[in-house]
């Protein structure tokens, strides 16, 4: 007879990232770890579209009485994510990336990073590069550097941050992770900005603080200096930006093992370089999140299939020979509106929809 995390499994890979299944069943570990039985229950038969507690009792056939406190409790644990407005809350279950496994931040020990790592290793990564919608997206990590090119406000980091009236920023998920095993990143690590209603839920999570935007702007500041790629939810409705690097971050991580990035992360910018000003320095080499530059006879190349136009190497080249150019305009990419149309079109190209 198939368990009850089984089942749940089964739901979770319905929704729009997947959840696999591995021969070494590491997946069930997590969800062990993470659900009770009760809970598993419940969330399977949660929406992942917002739902007050009397519309899911109602639905259900439950007392709210008692299941409000629960779907409270499972907010809590980072199983569903929630929106309060006065005294009206509601609540929605999320998938496990994007979702219930950042909200583990302050609750995870080393037996659960460790599951979560071979489970990344050994299938997750790989479900990350199943769909042609990205969960997150790439965009230059300062405006100075596409000045020449008109700039959509939802490929500014800075125009970003300026038009949110609630910023929370958190330490990040993917490197936390990474040190519970064992892995020490020079990177820094409270960098990850959520915005309005995803900011109030870190916050009261207790998984981050708010901050004003200039304090948001210094910690872009700092993450340009420290070589940290600035990755969005791929919407034009942003409730979230991380701060990634090419050793912790599961996206990127899965996008280097792909052979071609640069098709997977719907850039719309790539580097290139001036052949007669390039000395062949090699600094960018190690800016480079991608593996995507190599000097040969004193000139660095760009692979371009791996490029996924950051910016970093533009930033500290000390002789000005590297630019981000935008591509052209049939090649350029619009995010969905809002992180719900985002879900939709992964789920479409899962054929879960």
């Amino acid at each position: 007879m198939e368990n009850v995390y089984e089942k749940l499994r089964e739901r979770l890979d319905d929704l729009a990232n997947g959840y696999p299944a591995t021969e070494s069943k590491v997946e069930i570990r997590l969800l062990e770890r993470l659900f009770t039985e009760d809970e598993a229950e419940l969330y399977m038969q949660l929406s992942p579209f917002l739902e007050k507690p009397k519309d899911v009792a109602a639905r259900l056939n439950r007392d709210v009485a008692e299941l409000e406190p629960m779907m409270e409790r499972m907010a809590q644990k980072g199983h569903l994510f929630r929106i309060r407005k006065g005294d009206m809350v509601r609540y929605s279950a999320v998938p496990y990336v994007v979702g219930i496994f950042e909200h583990q931040l302050g609750r995870m020990d080393e037996g659960f990073a460790r599951d979560h790592e071979e489970y990344f290793e050994t299938a997750f990564g790989k479900t990350i590069q199943a769909f042609k919608t990205p969960i997150l997206r790439t965009i230059p990590i300062k405006r100075q550097l596409v000045a020449d090119y008109p700039v959509a406000p939802f490929e500014d980091v800075l125009q970003i941050i300026e038009s949110q009236k609630k910023i929370a920023v958190a330490p990040c998920v993917c490197r936390t992770t990474k040190k519970m095993v064992g892995h020490e990143c020079d990177k820094p690590v409270e960098n990850c900005f959520s915005f309005g209603s995803h900011a109030e839920y870190y916050v009261e999570n207790g998984m981050g603080r708010f901050i004003t935007i200039d304090e948001a702007k210094e910690i872009v500041t700092r993450n340009e200096e420290a070589g940290l790629v600035m990755q969005p939810f791929n919407s034009q409705k942003i409730g979230g930006m991380c701060s990634c690097c090419g050793d912790c971050c599961g996206v990127l991580r899965s996008l280097k093992m792909h052979p071609s990035p640069a098709e997977m992360v719907q850039s719309n910018y790539f580097a290139r370089v001036d052949e007669e000003e390039c000395t062949g320095c090699e600094t960018c080499l190690e800016r480079c999140q991608m593996d995507a530059i190599d000097v040969v006879d004193g000139i660095a190349g760009i692979e371009l299939k791996r490029c996924i136009g950051c910016g970093l190497c533009v930033t500290t080249c000390p002789v000005d020979a590297i630019e981000l150019i935008k591509k052209a305009e049939e090649e350029l990419y619009e995010p969905p509106k809002s992180g719900a149309e985002t879900y939709m079109k992964i789920m479409q190209e899962r054929g879960k929809l």
